[in-house]
């Protein structure tokens, strides 16, 4: 999908060495483009990703550790990269339960790794994408951030808000060669989600086909798991000439989820 022009521009993609993330890195890296992979932990084989992922793909490819519910981490990230000129913020956490029962700390945890961290890497890369006078914000929302689901209180409030910060940045960047956009991925078959397949057979007492039909894609009508591939070439379009007016909105990847 890429022209060409992507080759040389270096992304940030936060929460990448797993599932969205990671697939949107390997998009980003089989473009030419330099790839800075992230997440909070600091692990021999975070780094061994990213030289896997290089070799591959003969482009630069790092990992940093930076831990997204801390503000000063996020923006240390964007400055220990040397600045970006895409931005990629997945990052995310979940928690289920009654908002009576939701415990505070795990809301403070999902709004902070979920919407704050995306407020503070976009505040940090834009000067440099002003200076440039070129720049992708592509902010990994959700369906829930279209819409809403019982017990999933954090989660939904922090997709809507990563779905209004994308306004804004695209109000704020629009005339500049900057654009800012929100994907919004259904259930997307990640190997977080492929771990949860055999428990949900046991517990429903159906073989896989029927359990991801009925039970996990139950509100998705194309009853398809989205790819992390189709992710990465979302990405890869919405950082292409061809989306060069696209600003300000959501994409959504979702079987047709947001349609009902």
């Amino acid at each position: 999908m890429s022209d060409g022009k992507l080759r040389g521009k270096r992304a940030i993609v936060t929460g990448s060495n797993s599932g969205i993330g990671l697939g949107v890195a390997e998009a980003f890296a089989a473009a030419g483009i330099e790839v800075v992979l992230n997440s909070f932990t600091d692990r021999d084989e975070d780094h061994a990703l990213a030289k896997d992922l290089s070799d591959r793909h003969g482009v630069p490819v790092r990992y940093i550790a930076a831990d997204m519910s801390k503000a000063d981490d996020c923006r240390a990230l964007v400055e220990k990269a040397g600045g970006c000129d895409i931005l990629v913020n997945n990052a995310g956490i979940q928690h289920v339960a009654r908002i009576e029962e939701f415990p505070a700390g795990k809301w403070d945890a999902i709004i902070a790794i979920n919407m704050s961290s995306a407020f503070h890497t976009t505040a940090a890369a834009l000067p440099g994408m002003y200076d440039a006078g070129w720049g992708r914000v592509i902010n990994v929302a959700s369906a829930h951030g279209l819409t809403a689901s019982p017990y999933k209180s954090a989660y939904v409030a922090a997709k809507h808000g990563v779905v209004g910060l994308t306004k804004v940045t695209a109000l704020e960047a629009a005339g500049r060669g900057i654009t800012a956009n929100a994907i919004c991925p259904g259930y997307v078959l990640t190997p977080l989600v492929e771990s949860q397949i055999p428990d949900q057979m046991k517990t429903h007492d159906m073989d896989r086909e029927t359990v991801i039909r009925e039970v996990m894609l139950q509100r998705q009508p194309s009853k398809e798991f989205a790819t992390v591939e189709q992710i990465g070439g979302t990405a890869i379009f919405l950082c292409s000439d061809a989306a060069a007016q696209i600003t300000g909105t959501t994409i959504s990847v979702d079987g047709g989820w947001t349609a009902l």
